[in-house]
Parts: C-alpha cells; structure tokens; sequence
C-alpha cells in the first residue's frame, strides 16, 4: 500500500509465444523486436531479453508485423526519435503504431483504410526520408496495395497522411512475400518484387506517386516462393546495380542482380560489367522503367538447407566504410529453414564464389524447424522464431574468428493459457496451456542485482504433453514441490519436483550457494525422460547417473552414459529453448483415473492434501452436469 491508503499496481514480467506465422517477426532500427503474440503485437528487448509491453487493436490473429525503419535502414535512423511499426491481423486490417523514443511511449496512430477483404500475408517497405514512407502489402485475397505514409516531424502533435497508391490484382494465387526497392542509377523509381505461390517472381516497377506497371517475371524456382529481399545498391565505382535474394520451398535460394544498361536516349547505352564472374554468364530478361533499361542475370544459387527455406535476408548496411554513399552494402545473406537450421551465406573472396560459412540451429529432435531469421543492426545477432512458438537467438562473440553462441530470450505460451496457480510459498508460479506445455516463471534474483526482485525468466517446462492442458493446481508432497494437471484426456497426472529444479531454483530465488543436504539426501530423482508418445514422463534416478555439476551454464550441458536423450543440469542462469524443451521435465509420479471424460478444472484445499477434479458429463436430459472426485494426495 502507498502513502496515501492507494493500491500500486506494478507490471513485473509479460509472457507470450509468437505466432507460427512466417512473416511475422520484425527487428527495428530502434533496437526492438515486434512479433504477433494471438491478437496482440508484442514487443521485446534484445538486450535484456524481456517483453516490454503488448500493444491491443486486433481482433484477430497478428499475421505480419514490419518496423519503419527496419534494421536495413538502421545506418539513416540514428537520429529518429519516433519509429513507427505497422501490423495486419487475419482480418485484413492493418494498424499503425508509433514508439517515441524520448519517453518510450506507445501511440496507436490510425487505421488503414480496408483494402483487403482477408488475411494480410507480408508487410514491406522503407523510409525515402526521415518523415516519409513507402510500403507494400499483400494479402490472400490476391491483392497487394502499395501506400505511401507522411510522418509528422516531431512528437509534439501532427497527424500522419496515408494514401493507397495503386493496388495490384495478383489473380487466384495470392503472393505471401514482398520487397521494394528503389532502382539503382538515381532514377527516381521504385522496383516491388514479389512472389507466392507458384514458382515465379514477379517485378513491378514505378513512381513515387504510384503507376506501378508489370515489368517481367524470374523462373527458376520449382516451387513455391516464400522470401524476398533487396539489397541496397551494390557499389562498384558506382551504384549501377542492386542484388535480389530469392528463397522457395525447393529448399534453393537464388541471387539476383539488376543491373543499369543506360537511358534509352543513349543509343549507345552498353551493359556495364567492371567485373565478369563465372556466375554472371546466366542471363535474364531486360525490362524498362521510365526511360532506363535494366538487364537481370542470375549471380548465384545457393544449395545446402535439407527443407523449405522461410527467410532471407540480406546484413544490413553499415557505415563503417564511407564508400560512394556513405554506407557499405555487405555481401552477406541470413536464412532460415525447416530443417532447423539458419546459415550465413558469403562469396569467397578469390572465386565469387558463395559458400556458407556459419550454421546454428537447434539440432536436436525437440525443434520443428525455422519461420523466419532475422539481423540486429550492427549483425552481431542473429534471431530465429520456430514452429513453437519460441524464440533462438545467437550472438557472435569471437574476436578475430565467429564464435557464435545462443543467447537468452523472451518466452511464452503460444496458445491460450488455461490455468495459473502459485507455488506453495510463492517462489514461481505454474501456467499450463492449450499449447500442450506447462511452464514454470520466476524472478532471476541473481541476474540483474540492480533491479527490483531481478527479472522473470522461464525456469523450466516441466511437462509436455500431448493433449491440450486445462487444468493444474499445486499441491502438498514429501516435502516437495508438487503439481496435479489435467488434459484434454480422463487422467490427472501427479508431477514431482527433480532434484535439478530444486537445485536450478535455489539458484534462482537465494543468494546462498549451499544446497540443503537434507533435501538432497531425500530426493534422489534427478530429472524425467519424454516417453516415445509424448504422454508419460519417466523419472530419471541419481545413484543411476554420473555426479551432475553443481555450476552448469548456457555454454555446455553434461553428458550421462546411461540418458541418451535427457540431460538434466543444474543452470546457473536462465535456460534457453533447447533446455526447456527437453533437459528440465519433471517425472509424473502418479495417474488418477476414475472421469469418463476430459479434465477441465482441478483444485487443491489450503493445506494441499486433498484434490478436486472435475470434467463434464451428460445426463439423462441431455445437459451437461459436473462430476468431481476428491483424492488424499499424500502419495
């Protein structure tokens, strides 16, 4: 309670999973990170690996999220103060939203007009100036509108002015990826490149004041297209070209350069090459835009994911070389593919010849593959969003050699949360989901010092099922940590705390090094394998493992002879994605049978020796009725 007899309400920690949607993650040049988390846009930091805050609008799932400037553009941005993010929901409505910097302020800023009638499947776009904007959006309506947006100069008031430029009818197969860029050679116009599904990309050309016209399609792909993105102008003695980067389901990706002939008033207009390469022999079409020809040529195809290729993306610029225009276009390209990996692709510097030349991903059985792979500004960070819902981050850490390695991250549930309960003497507290996972949250004393009760970290998953989770509520053991859960199935499942989360959590929540040994002595499970059907999780005994170390981090897990699959440690900081997901289960020490049908509400009284459960069954009328049964839980 305050001073004045008012309650304070203080937001300590949010948590939320992103959206198993492609285009859904966005890193602004202002450091942040946006991602669709349901019906809202969620918004984390890198740094500090925490969510901030959550912006709602939306009345449906958030498709596609993209920064204004995005972190391509970082190098231009170092003096905004206001950033500007866009959203689009399953509905086809788009929101625009401001952050000001000077006071780290949210502002819904309007609307869009509906242009589309479904779901929006890509934003694209990039600021032409500090207060001016362009931006493309397709949705699987089979349109995609292009817009232009007049940004006030300051925050102190002003409102934005937003206009469709054109709108492009695609046909019955709508496009999922889009990018823009203006053409090389300073002509004023602007190139869309944009593609879905089928096997084409499809170039459009045009003004700043839209007339966007069809200039020519690239084959090559065999299958869908599923990420698009233009570098920004490649300078060689001067920026006569701009490179394209293509990916598909083919598990290919594809380079493309577009290159300035001349103006068609110079009769003599040649192809100008300073360099040839073995792979610029490939060429393609010659299309025309206003009063200049460009000539398109394949420069490289690049061969090495095993599954879809979601995301490419080129480095972004930096200003570290004052070249031409005063930024250096790296020659680097991010992907990210449903083979669980994302690898960085670079030309040698003898052949041309492009290679990968680092690959992370979490290779273990427990991902499901990559939706999209991202670059921080200054691309000493990598991030990846997967088919769980999780993020995977890896920064690079080396010297004179990359040492790439994982790094903390924001984590959630990414379906609906159906139940919370505290720990017995508030230490965490227990969520379970529709996600078919249970999860542990609590504050990190240890990591942040300096802040008020440190931050909330994930700590543990301590069950992953195979049904979706209604149900859990903590419960009164052998003198430890216990849970009763229930499902979408007629069991409740008893789960008991190992002695690797006991550990992991006096580390978490005491400043203390020393364990009890009282507590050690008495419980001799050490952590819990998945079973092969994902319902049953077996414990994982002390005295039949080696000795486990009392001081394990993020940088190495210990290996035990007889676990293959689990390896239970004790963390010393917070876990990242591949340890929650397999290494920090609980064992399920008892089933209760006895419902005829699902569990949808389980309950404990005060002293947590007695459970009530209950699901739904049909009377003899028809209706539905509740059955509950009451069981002593001193196992």
């Amino acid at each position: 309670m305050s001073v004045n007899g008012k309650a304070e309400v203080k937001r300590l920690f949010i948590g939320a999973g992103c959206n198993r949607i492609v285009n859904n993650v966005s890193w602004g040049a202002c450091g942040l990170v946006s991602f669709g988390a349901q019906h809202a846009v969620a918004i984390f930091s890198p740094k500090s690996a925490q969510i901030l805050t959550t912006l709602p609008g939306h009345k449906a799932t958030v498709n596609c999220t993209h920064w204004l400037p995005s972190t391509k553009f970082a190098f231009k941005a170092k003096h905004l103060q206001q950033h500007y993010l866009l959203s689009g929901d399953a509905d086809g409505v788009i929101i625009l939203w401001e952050l000001s910097l000077a006071d780290n302020k949210w502002r819904h800023v309007l609307q869009l007009p509906r242009s589309h009638k479904k779901g929006i499947t890509c934003i694209n776009g990039f600021m032409v100036s500090p207060s001016d904007a362009i931006f493309a959006t397709s949705s699987s309506d089979g349109t995609v509108c292009i817009w232009d947006a007049v940004f006030p100069f300051s925050s102190s008031g002003g409102d934005c002015k937003l206009s469709c430029l054109e709108t492009l009818i695609v046909g019955s197969r709508p496009m999922v990826t889009l990018s823009l860029a203006q053409l090389p050679g300073n002509t004023g116009h602007i190139v869309l490149a944009m593609g879905g599904l089928d096997n084409k990309i499809y170039l459009y050309c045009g003004e700043r004041t839209g007339k966007f016209v069809h200039a020519c399609e690239l084959k090559g792909h065999t299958d869908w297209i599923r990420s698009l993105d233009f570098s920004l102008p490649v300078s060689s003695g001067e920026a006569d070209s701009v490179l394209l980067v293509s990916s598909s389901q083919d598990k290919g990706i594809r380079i493309w350069k577009l290159t300035l002939r001349g103006s068609l008033a110079n009769t003599e207009g040649t192809y100008r090459r300073s360099e040839i390469s073995l792979a610029s022999y490939i060429e393609g079409p010659v299309f025309v835009a206003g009063s200049f020809s460009y000539q398109i040529s394949l420069e490289s195809l690049l061969i090495g994911h095993e599954d879809w290729v979601y995301s490419v993306q080129w480095q972004p610029p930096s200003m570290a070389a004052e070249e031409g225009f005063g930024f250096y276009q790296p020659q680097s390209v991010l992907s990210a593919s449903m083979d669980k990996t994302m690898m960085i692709w670079q030309p040698e510097r003898k052949t041309g010849i492009w290679m990968n030349v680092v690959t992370v991903g979490e290779l273990s059985h427990c991902a499901l593959g990559f939706y999209g792979g991202h670059w921080s500004s200054d691309a000493d960070s990598i991030l990846a969003h997967g088919y769980g819902g999780s993020f995977h981050m890896w920064r690079n850490v080396g010297c004179s050699t990359d040492n790439w390695q994982p790094q903390k991250v924001p984590s959630g549930h990414f379906a609906a949360v159906a139940d919370i309960a505290w720990a017995r003497h508030g230490e965490y507290m227990l969520s379970v989901s529709h996600d078919q996972t249970t999860r542990i949250f609590a504050p990190w004393h240890n990591q942040e010092p300096h802040s008020d009760g440190g931050f909330w970290n994930e700590i543990a998953r301590p069950q992953v099922h195979g049904h979706d989770i209604n149900c859990a509520a903590i419960i009164q053991g052998k003198g430890n940590h216990c849970f009763v859960s229930g499902a979408e199935e007629k069991v409740a499942r008893v789960f008991e705390a190992p002695l690797s989360f006991l550990k992991t959590l006096h580390h978490a929540i005491s400043e203390q090094s020393s364990f009890p040994e009282d507590l050690q002595a008495d419980v001799q499970v050490l952590g819990a394998n998945m079973s092969a059907l994902g319902l049953s999780q077996k414990p994982i005994y002390v005295n039949a493992t080696h000795e486990i170390s009392d001081n394990v981090g993020n940088d190495g897990l210990d290996t035990l002879e007889s676990v293959p699959d689990a390896v239970p440690v004790v963390l010393t900081e917070p876990p990242i994605e591949d340890q929650l997901a397999w290494h920090t289960l609980w064992p399920e020490s008892h089933k209760l049978y006895g419902h005829g049908n699902e569990l949808f509400s389980v309950c404990c009284d005060h002293e947590g020796k007695l459970v009530a459960s209950s699901c739904p069954v049909s009377n003899s009328s028809g209706n539905m009725v509740m059955a509950s049964r009451f069981m002593e839980s001193c196992w």
